[in-house]
């Protein structure tokens, strides 16, 4: 027992060190200008990208979870999850808090796509220090403005699902074994799905939608 709550306590150890490097606070004030908007963005996909993670590694495993985080692949492999995890949760909240940041107001469609890849930008270079391949970061970029070339942000605002990249990123980047995943799948992907849901309420309560659009005009016009 004592040597499985030392590697417990090792395993939570680990955790917290990754997630204290992500950008991540508490805040609960205004959202009410574009770099508040992005912010909230980065700041709550980080958190749902670990916490449904580790979540469903420690479900999946049981008591061996903690014992996992001595093999220095398995840490890895841990790492290079939550970055991929991370960029998906990304992509699907940056959708969802530009579409209803900018719902009936007058920027026009190709302003909503520009304000959409800064925000994305800007949470991928912020945790640019924890992304351990050199090419993620463009292919999530590219990704990212291939999704939203054609996209219509009236049907976004209007209660479109902007949340599809993350639960195939969980089930897909999870190292688990696949024979696993194949029974995890539906579980896995609608805990993400309902995990999204005290987010948008937080941002519904918090926004101030004009005064970002405000914000980002005038930002621009200077």
């Amino acid at each position: 027992m004592k040597h499985f709550l030392t590697q417990f306590s090792e395993a939570a150890g680990w955790i917290a060190d990754v997630a204290s490097r992500f950008s991540a606070r508490a805040d609960t004030g205004p959202i009410d200008t574009a770099d508040r908007l992005f912010e909230f963005a980065r700041t709550r996909a980080s958190l749902i990208a670990q916490k449904k993670l580790y979540g469903y590694l420690k479900e999946r495993m049981g008591i061996s979870y903690p014992k996992m985080f001595e093999d220095e692949v398995f840490a890895n492999a841990i790492h290079i999850a939550t970055m991929h995890i991370f960029a998906a949760s990304l992509s699907d909240l940056t959708v969802h808090v530009v579409g209803n940041a900018t719902a009936g107001s007058t920027l026009p469609a190709p302003e909503r796509c520009r304000m959409a890849v800064e925000s994305y930008k800007a949470g991928i270079e912020a945790n640019a220090a924890m992304v351990t391949e050199p090419d993620a970061p463009d292919k999530w970029l590219a990704d990212f403005e291939a999704r939203i070339d054609d996209i219509l942000w009236d049907n976004v605002a209007a209660g479109g699902n902007a949340f599809t990249e993350s639960p195939k990123a969980l089930i897909k980047w999870a190292p688990i074994s696949d024979e696993y995943k194949k029974y995890d799948r539906e579980i896995v992907e609608n805990s993400i799905r309902y995990a999204w849901n005290e987010i948008r309420e937080d941002f519904r309560k918090r926004l101030d939608a004009p005064a970002v659009v405000a914000d980002w005009t005038t930002t621009d016009a200077a």
